[in-house]
């Protein structure tokens, strides 16, 4: 059995304040040309998407640096709805798992405080995810954390990867399942656009 844990992407999808927003454009149809295309632009960081450390550090890797086996693995839904800063215990978390957090901050993305009030990682849940040498983390938010984003970093220093914006992790709440994160193949890229599948018996 298979759940999407990816938000739709067309030109209604919110972004972060201050990016431009998606545009998809239709640039031949099979009236005019015999086919249909459509051109599209929108940052990396759009929609559901994972960063890589180069997002936020000089000198650090960017997607291409991780090979395909990083993105596919074991992985746990965390409930922390409610916590306004996030600390669970991880006691169950295995080394080189994908750890989601389940905030319920997806329900918001129509509204306008979607990027206000956010929960948040504490600096404590950070470092033992770092302690458990996890590969990935994600949220059913827009970021993990607020600017200046220390978490980010600290992850980041550890090579551990940021997927953002998932959706319908509530059914997965507490079960482990292989996970599939599939970025888009842009060379150096800092981040991504993503497909997320879970596929669970």
């Amino acid at each position: 059995m298979y759940i999407d844990l990816t938000m739709p992407l067309d030109e209604e999808t919110m972004v972060f304040p201050g990016s431009s927003k998606p545009e998809i454009i239709t640039i031949s149809t099979i009236e005019s040309k015999g086919y249909n295309e459509k051109k599209v632009s929108f940052s990396l960081h759009t929609s559901t998407h994972i960063d890589a450390p180069r997002h936020m550090l000089i000198n650090g890797k960017t997607l291409s640096d991780f090979t395909i086996d990083n993105f596919i693995g074991e992985a746990i839904v965390l409930d922390v709805s409610n916590q306004k800063e996030i600390n669970v215990d991880l006691s169950n978390v295995r080394k080189n798992e994908i750890v989601f957090f389940y905030t319920g901050w997806s329900r918001y993305t129509d509204k306008s405080n979607y990027f206000t009030d956010n929960p948040v990682l504490s600096e404590k849940t950070a470092q033992r995810l770092i302690e458990k040498q996890v590969k990935i983390i994600g949220i059913d938010s827009f970021t993990p954390d607020n600017e200046p984003f220390f978490i980010h970093k600290m992850l980041f220093k550890h090579d551990i990867l940021i997927v953002e914006n998932l959706v319908n992790l509530e059914s997965l709440i507490g079960k482990r399942f292989l996970c599939y994160i599939l970025p888009l193949k842009i060379k150096d890229a800092d981040g991504a656009p993503c497909r997320v599948i879970a596929e669970f018996d």
